[in-house]
């Protein structure tokens, strides 16, 4: 067998009907696909159980128990039918039982005698009981080769383990080692190895599968961390060097009249330090010839949107046009309504373009953009469409990006033969931008100063038993003259989920607030839009006290009285909706806060949720939380959750320190070879592509 690319067939024990199994169920098609399979925890096998051992606390875990087999029986009929084996030790007795395979292992099992029996424990009515349990005789356990007192265990599917057993794949990577061990080539140079302390790849993959001990399965399993991490950094950071010295950006080479003069006489508040420093930056970028990938990262209210405003500008001053996309009409209008209010009596021409644009609108932007006479664009995902085609598009400017997908955010990237400078704004960025921007693959700025006068908002917990103190808290709100949100995760009740819904809520809150005295809106996504905006409208106006929604307002709604958002089953969002939401109130100079209602039952995750919204405003340590909880996403592609890479062993938060190593390691690297091209570093080519994907658009710039 030639490793890697030997058919995983050829395998004792395989063959044809189970290599099909194996690449259909896990994608093991090859000898180094299976080698790359590595266990996901480790069980000591030297460990042999007594039945008295094994109680409840052991349930679903995988144990070892030497017993004799004492009788045999088969109870229930048609589907339910089972076969039942009756063991006993000197310290107890358990009950086998099968459900399937039953001929096959009725002819194995012999009474009286010993066996060792390998499975996960269950109690019923607090008897001992093991469902379909690898056996085999204790002279079989006692004659067969061991290669480590640490049994890998492999994440596996049900039609693996009704082929396989419980210890099939260990078992085939028992049968694959010695026909690969000899043929396993090193890629990394020794001096690397040396530098970072790394041992031999065939070391390291023995003991990934045969752990020797925990201080080798330790080094073993720090070597291979290294790779993948490696593999990434080394990718990530060639397209980074290629995309900044390629010199294909745009060049802003001047501040004209236009961006001074707003500065100067539109402006309606002193922009903070922080604004003016990402402001700097942004500068800095366009200057340089190469094109501009930024992350501009604020708290909702922190002043993101004046600081892509005078971005735009910017190249407006340049001869170049420039658009703005937001996730929702609602916001999309807002940006429009605000940017054309201030920039009146200036020379520049703003168009809207959303899915509801009237024909007259839509034909005023479409024909302005294509003749150059629309300097700015502002829109929803309209903007994306074929029919949308800019004269000489320069800048964009994407708004809440973690609401778009990547593939609908490249479309814009696309819109020009050269790609236009790239801002992409967030109040919480979402974990595949957090992963990007920990790799190194993004510029950041980060405006971390509010403006002047606002206060933190103060977040809250509560369950439902504290239901009246909320209430009463709400009252006194509103008698100081405030209004509040209370939003709810779904519009109507699903007989699978225990959330409150919105019309319930708004039923109860109508018997407890009532009418003439307390006017309360309802605004939710099944609405028409008509009916929509002027219930927000009457919010806005203050007419109304209280707006009961969904999440529809999670972005868009700009309300500086509001001083009190409620979150009802808070349970069922996601860190980076509850903290857009929270962003909805302390847009005042009023204390504001946050109310997060659950129910008395909450998972782990759950609880970690809701307590770190209760413990900081802080987007960027709540994306860190997101990304330990959902994973980093494709950072290459377009999936935006589970892991980066399809990283088999690293988890870029958890292995954060190893991280930073091979990123040093990389660009030492790429500094003495950008290309990869010397003899010794052709192993670490091939790693690199390993990790480098194929897609047509390189993703990766679309932050």
């Amino acid at each position: 067998m030639n490793y890697p690319d030997g058919d995983i067939k050829f395998v004792p024990g395989i063959g044809e009907v189970r290599a099909r199994l194996l690449e259909k169920e896990l994608g093991i098609r090859t000898a180094g696909d299976m080698l790359w399979y590595f266990p996901y925890r480790y069980i000591d096998r030297t460990k042999i159980y007594s039945v008295r051992e094994i109680t409840e606390e052991l349930s679903g875990t995988l144990i070892q128990l030497r017993a004799r087999v004492t009788g045999t029986a088969y109870a229930g009929v048609g589907r339910k039918r089972r076969f039942t084996v009756s063991v006993s030790d000197a310290t107890g007795s358990a009950e086998l039982v099968w459900f399937q395979g039953i001929k096959w292992i009725e002819k194995r099992i012999e009474v009286g005698r010993e066996y060792l029996i390998f499975g996960r424990p269950a109690f019923y009515r607090h008897e001992l009981s093991i469902a379909h349990p690898e056996i085999e005789t204790m002279e079989q356990a006692l004659s067969r080769k061991v290669e480590s007192g640490m049994q890998g265990i492999y994440s596996t599917t049900e039609r693996l383990s009704s082929t396989f057993g419980t210890k099939g794949l260990y078992t085939v990577i028992c049968n694959l080692w010695p026909l690969v061990a000899e043929s396993i080539r090193d890629y990394m140079p020794p001096a690397v190895c040396e530098k970072y302390g790394l041992v031999p790849l065939r070391e390291a993959l023995y003991n990934l599968h045969f752990p020797q001990s925990p201080e080798r399965l330790r080094q073993a399993q720090y070597r291979l961390k290294f790779d993948e991490l490696l593999g990434v950094q080394l990718g990530i950071q060639s397209r980074r060097t290629e995309r900044v010295t390629r010199n294909n950006g745009f060049l802003f080479p001047k501040v004209g009249p236009v961006f001074t003069d707003f500065y100067n006489e539109k402006v309606p508040f002193p922009l903070t330090g922080a604004q003016k420093r990402v402001i700097r930056e942004i500068r800095s970028d366009t200057v340089t010839g190469c094109q501009m990938n930024r992350l501009l990262q604020g708290d909702v209210g922190s002043g993101k949107t004046m600081v892509a405003l005078m971005s735009m500008l910017l190249a407006v001053d340049n001869g170049f046009q420039a658009c703005m996309m937001a996730p929702t009409e609602i916001l999309a209008r807002q940006h429009f309504a605000t940017v054309t209010r201030m920039l009146d009596g200036l020379p520049v021409r703003v168009s809207i373009l959303t899915g509801s644009s009237k024909a007259k609108e839509r034909r005023a932007a479409l024909e302005g953009i294509a003749s150059g006479e629309v300097q700015l664009l502002i829109g929803t995902h309209a903007l994306i469409e074929d029919k949308v085609q800019f004269r000489n598009l320069g800048f964009v400017v994407i708004d809440e990006q973690h609401r778009f997908g990547v593939e609908q955010r490249a479309r814009l990237w696309t819109k020009n033969a050269r790609p236009p400078h790239m801002l992409v704004m967030t109040a919480t960025p979402i974990p595949r931008t957090l992963a990007m921007t920990l790799y190194g693959d993004l510029d950041v700025s980060v405006i971390d100063e509010l403006p002047p006068g606002r206060q933190p908002i103060r977040t809250y917990h509560y369950t439902d038993a504290a239901r009246l103190k909320l209430f009463g808290f709400m009252r006194g709100e509103i008698a100081k003259g405030r209004q509040v949100y209370v939003v709810y995760p779904m519009i109507e009740e699903s007989e699978k989920m225990d959330y409150k819904n919105l019309f319930e809520g708004y039923e109860a809150i109508s018997r407890d607030f009532p009418l003439p005295e307390y006017v309360t809106e309802v605004c939710h996504g099944r609405m028409k839009p008509a009916d929509k905006e002027a219930s927000m409208a009457r919010f806005k106006s203050g007419e109304a006290h209280i707006l009961v929604a969904t999440s529809v307002i999670e972005v868009g709604v700009d309300v500086p009285n509001a001083t009190v958002m409620v979150i009802e089953s808070a349970e069922r969002f996601g860190l980076s909706q509850l903290h857009q939401l929270r962003g909805r109130v302390g847009r005042g100079g009023e204390q504001s806060y946050c109310i997060l209602m659950s129910g008395e039952k909450l998972s782990r995750e759950s609880r970690a949720r809701l307590g770190a919204m209760c413990e900081t405003n802080d987007g960027f340590r709540l994306a860190e939380l997101d990304l330990k909880l959902r994973g980093a996403g494709d950072i290459n592609g377009t999936l935006q959750s589970g892991m980066a890479f399809d990283l088999k062993i690293a988890n870029p938060t958890q292995d954060a320190q190893i991280l930073t190593r091979t990123r040093e390691a990389a660009e030492e690297i790429l500094q003495a070879d950008p290309t990869l091209s010397a003899p010794g570093n052709r192993g670490l080519l091939e790693l690199k592509n390993r990790y480098s994907g194929e897609e047509k658009i390189d993703f990766s710039q679309i932050s």
